[in-house]
C-alpha cells in the first residue's frame, strides 16, 4: 500500500513537473523582446502593446539608451528585434561588427536639428563657433549634410552620407567641430555654440523641435527609423504583426498628435 502511494506520489509530482514545463515554453514562444531607445520608439511600442496581447504576443520592450548595444543584443539572440535606427546606421554598424541584420519596416523620421542656447538663428553664430556633431559615421555625415544644405559648409562632391569633418572643403566661419557620443549631445548644449542632434535624444532632453532647432531637417529625410531582425526571421509571424501594428492608423495618430511634427510618419 505504502508502495503504491509513494508511486502515485512520484508520478503526480513528475506529471506537474511536465506541465509546467510545457506551460512555460508556451509562454516563451508567445515572448516578443524589441529592444527600442526610450523616446520615441519605447513610446510607440507601448501604443501597440495591448493589440499585440489580443493576438497573443506577449510584447516585452527592453530599453537601451545608446546606439551600440541594440544591435549588438540582436545578433546574439538576446532580443527578437530593435526599433531605434535608421538604414544607413544599421548597414554602417553591420558591416563594421559583422553583423547580419535587415529591416522589415519603417516606421518614422526623427528630424536632425541644430540647437543652440547662445543663438537664436544661424546668423548669428560668429567665426570660430564651437559645433558639436555625433561622432559615429552616418550621423557625423548627416549632421554635416544639414549645415550643407543651408549654406554653412561646402562638402566634397562625392562625400556620400557618411561624410567627415575632412571631407568639408568650404567652412566660411571656421567653424569648429565637436564630435561626440549622439547621446551627449543635449547635455553640452550649454558649453558649445550649437549642437547637432538626433531627434530621439532632443525629445528626451525636453527639446521641440520644430520650435527650438534653428535648423531641421524636412520631410523628406532618408534617415527613417525602420525596425531591425536578424537575417532570414523577416517572415517570423510574431514580427509580422508587430511591423503591421506599428504601421497603423493608430500609431499614425498617436506620432502626430505627441511628438509636435519632432517625429513624423514614415507609412
Amino acid at each position: 500500500m505504502k508502495k503504491s502511494l509513494i508511486l502515485l506520489l512520484i508520478i503526480s509530482i513528475l506529471g506537474g513537473v511536465i506541465l509546467s514545463g510545457c506551460q512555460s515554453s508556451k509562454e516563451d514562444n508567445n515572448v516578443l523582446k524589441v529592444g527600442a531607445t526610450p523616446v520615441p520608439h519605447a513610446q510607440i511600442l507601448e501604443v501597440v502593446k495591448n493589440k499585440l496581447k489580443e493576438q497573443g504576443i506577449d510584447l516585452q520592450i527592453i530599453e537601451f539608451t545608446d546606439y551600440v548595444k541594440p544591435n549588438l543584443a540582436l545578433a546574439e539572440k538576446e532580443i527578437d528585434a530593435n526599433f531605434f535606427q535608421h538604414i544607413p546606421y544599421m548597414n554602417s554598424f553591420a558591416k563594421k561588427n559583422n553583423i547580419d541584420i535587415v529591416s522589415i519596416g519603417a516606421i518614422h523620421v526623427e528630424p536632425l536639428g541644430l540647437y543652440s542656447e547662445k543663438v537664436k538663428s544661424v546668423e548669428e553664430l560668429k567665426e570660430g563657433a564651437v559645433i558639436a556633431i555625433p561622432n559615429d559615421p552616418t550621423n557625423c555625415g548627416r549632421a554635416l549634410i544639414l549645415l550643407e544644405k543651408n549654406g554653412l559648409i561646402k562638402l566634397k562632391e562625392n562625400a556620400g552620407l557618411e561624410a567627415t569633418e575632412k571631407d568639408i572643403i568650404e567652412n566660411p566661419k571656421r567653424f569648429v567641430f565637436k564630435s561626440l557620443e549622439a547621446a551627449q549631445l543635449p547635455r553640452v548644449l550649454k558649453d558649445v555654440d550649437g549642437a547637432v542632434i538626433n531627434g530621439n535624444y532632443a525629445l528626451e532632453a525636453g527639446l521641440i523641435p520644430t520650435k527650438d532647432a534653428i535648423l531641421l531637417e524636412d520631410g523628406d529625410s532618408p534617415y527613417a527609423n525602420i525596425v531591425a531582425v536578424r537575417k532570414g526571421e523577416e517572415n517570423n509571424p510574431k514580427l509580422k504583426a508587430l511591423i503591421k501594428a506599428l504601421q497603423s492608423e493608430e500609431v499614425k495618430k498617436f506620432i502626430e498628435k505627441e511628438y509636435n511634427g519632432g517625429v513624423i510618419p514614415a507609412f
